[in-house]
């Protein structure tokens, strides 16, 4: 990489923008949970957008919220991934894009979880995200949770079609230990490990994220980091620690 050309964005932050009321000193006191969060952090991820879809006017609203930095990663909705299992989905993606268009220049990526059972078909997967790129040029994370995806023709097929494959913590598989699919995006989602979705990080293995996230920034590559362990209120100081060690680093 040209090392006089700017380096590419590195974004850390939580999926949502709750903000532990242990915390609440380090953050500004007045404006929403969201005009906060949006203080200390560059980047949320939406994932309640799996569940329900919510109206255009709704993401205008949290756009307008938010620093002109700020970007928003929105996950797609169940329906596209769980129901249709990314078959003869496009209406559902169509009226997904035309909410989450709201966001204007603050949407960031696209966030694609798959059900467990939803394994690997290269004919399926290369017609639905083909489609999805005809539709929306900026960035998708793919997060596979089948085992039968981390083997070369998939990552193959994910990088032409500049598609990131996630890495999700805690790692399901051997070979899900790091990111893959397109290297200009490496997207992270930290659940909480050994107990998902409550579990806080240590420092050890903040600092070796750090270290790891840097070394992808200077390879070329955007990287977003998503703190996911949310239920005990540990995500966001986690985040925190993070941006310090990057600042640092």
């Amino acid at each position: 990489m040209n090392r006089t050309m700017p380096l590419p964005p590195l974004r850390t932050g939580c999926a949502g923008w709750s903000l532990p009321r242990d915390l609440w000193p380090e953050f500004p006191s007045e404006g929403s949970h969201l005009e906060r969060y949006a203080q200390r952090f560059d980047v949320a991820e939406i994932d309640t957008s799996f569940y329900r879809p919510h109206r255009r006017e709704t993401y205008e609203r949290w756009a307008a919220s938010t620093p002109d930095g700020f970007r928003f990663a929105v996950k797609l909705p169940q329906s596209i991934t769980h129901e249709k299992r990314l078959v003869d989905a496009m209406p559902e993606f169509e009226a997904f894009v035309a909410q989450v268009d709201g966001l204007g220049a603050k949407l960031g990526c696209l966030v694609v979880q798959l059900p467990p059972s939803l394994a690997f078909d290269a004919g399926t997967v290369k017609r639905f995200l083909s489609a999805v790129r005809r539709r929306h040029e900026g960035p998708v994370a793919l997060e596979p949770r089948h085992r039968s995806w981390f083997v070369p023709q998939a990552e193959s097929l994910l990088s032409r079609l500049h598609v990131a494959r996630v890495l999700a913590d805690p790692v399901l598989f051997d070979e899900a230990a790091a990111p893959g699919g397109w290297p200009g995006l490496v997207y992270l989602r930290l659940h909480g490990s050994p107990r998902r979705y409550w579990s806080a990080y240590d420092d050890a293995v903040l600092e070796r994220l750090a270290s790891r996230l840097r070394l992808a920034q200077a390879d070329g590559a955007e990287c977003w980091c998503i703190f996911d362990n949310t239920a005990g209120g540990e995500a966001v100081g986690n985040a925190m620690t993070l941006a310090r060690l990057l600042q640092n680093w």
